[in-house]
């Protein structure tokens, strides 16, 4: 009777191995193929943006405001209707805009009283335009209430070039003048230069304590207190310099790794609503580069969500950078390694800055 001849310890860890090796060469290659796909849903979501503010624009001569107050001043202490729910009915949305109460608040009226029913209608639905896929976060920051991605250009480092942005305050709050509505027309700068949506991680649910040391997956989440003010107390509409910038945005970008957040749950908090000089809720602002530190100045009063002399740049998963869509409607892809300088001038709409698209 013929034996028959079977694989060997030796071979089969050989096989073994070869596979392990072909796993560990693939596996890269398809996480690459899954982030691009991602990474271009999320640049369609932002196009999608830019095509219903333009819409937006061709019926209010204007590009939708960060928030709504003082208009909506009588909803309670300055929370109000952020930029999304302006551009409901040309992101396809026309019965939510129908359903939104804006005799009411998010969170009560002047009173303070909880929730107000007629808006959590609208409110608790998760739009999926305004979310990027790379995120990866499982939770919202407010929920059950609705979240973003997707925030509005606040404009430069404030106070210096405060409010010149494009998705700005109707308010002129802090002795400043620069802030909306904005029309085209002021953009002086050119739309394809100049900054109007980007990204941003969102916050954490529950509001845990995440440390610059970490990973950028969770450090880019919180908001933490800078070593270094900007803001003169008796004067919040001006005060500093270039270079005092310069140094205020060193000191965010440089903070130790043990220093914890004052806040995680302030980044994209609620899409419904919105306060004016509030950041991170809704905006980013041309101050720090992609996907740096999100900083408070120890001197503002609120420290959640920084303030609009504090540092709050876009933040995303995708490798290297974030996706700006331009006010033209256009995306691109700006790199981490943005030199500060092209970041700033890409985020002013009126500051006479001339920008050569190969610096970013």
């Amino acid at each position: 009777m013929k034996r028959r001849r079977g694989f060997t310890l030796i071979e089969l860890l050989v096989v073994i191995a070869i596979i392990a090796v072909l796993i560990a060469l693939l596996l890269p290659a398809v996480q690459q193929a899954r982030e691009a796909a991602r990474r271009a849903q999320c640049t369609n979501n932002l196009k999608q943006l830019g095509l219903a503010v333009h819409n937006y624009l061709s019926q209010n001569n204007v590009l939708p405001p960060h928030d709504m107050y003082p208009t909506t001043s009588d909803i309670g202490w300055g929370w109000t209707y952020g930029w999304p729910v302006a551009l409901l009915p040309q992101l396809d949305q026309q019965a939510m805009f129908n359903a939104f109460n804006f005799s009411c608040g998010i969170f009560g009226n002047a009173n303070g009283a909880g929730p107000t029913p007629a808006n959590t209608t609208v409110g608790y639905v998760q739009l999926a335009t305004l979310l990027c896929p790379s995120d990866g976060a499982f939770q919202r920051p407010g929920a059950p209430w609705g979240t973003q991605n997707y925030v509005g250009n606040y404009g430069g480092p404030g106070p210096i070039l405060i409010g010149t942005g494009t998705i700005v305050p109707l308010a002129q709050p802090l002795g400043v003048s620069s802030f909306g509505p904005v029309g085209m027309e002021s953009i002086n700068d050119g739309s394809s230069s100049t900054g109007l949506f980007s990204e941003r991680l969102l916050g954490i649910n529950g509001g845990q304590t995440v440390y610059a040391g970490q990973t950028k997956n969770m450090a880019l989440r919180g908001v933490y207190l800078n070593t270094m003010s900007g803001v003169n107390p008796n004067n919040w509409g001006g005060g500093y310099t270039q270079a005092q910038a310069y140094a205020i945005l060193q000191k965010c970008n440089s903070l130790p790794g043990t220093i914890g957040s004052t806040c995680t749950w302030g980044n994209g908090y609620v899409w419904v609503t919105a306060y004016p000089w509030y950041i991170s809720t809704n905006g980013y602002n041309h101050f720090g580069t992609p996907n740096k530190n999100s900083c408070a100045d120890p001197n503002d009063a609120q420290s959640w969500f920084v303030n609009s002399h504090g540092v709050g740049p876009p933040t995303s998963n995708h490798p290297g950078g974030v996706n700006v869509c331009m006010a033209d409607g256009s995306v691109h892809f700006i790199k981490d390694s943005v030199n500060y300088i092209t970041w700033w001038a890409l985020g002013t709409r009126n500051q006479g800055e001339v920008i050569d698209q190969s610096t970013y």
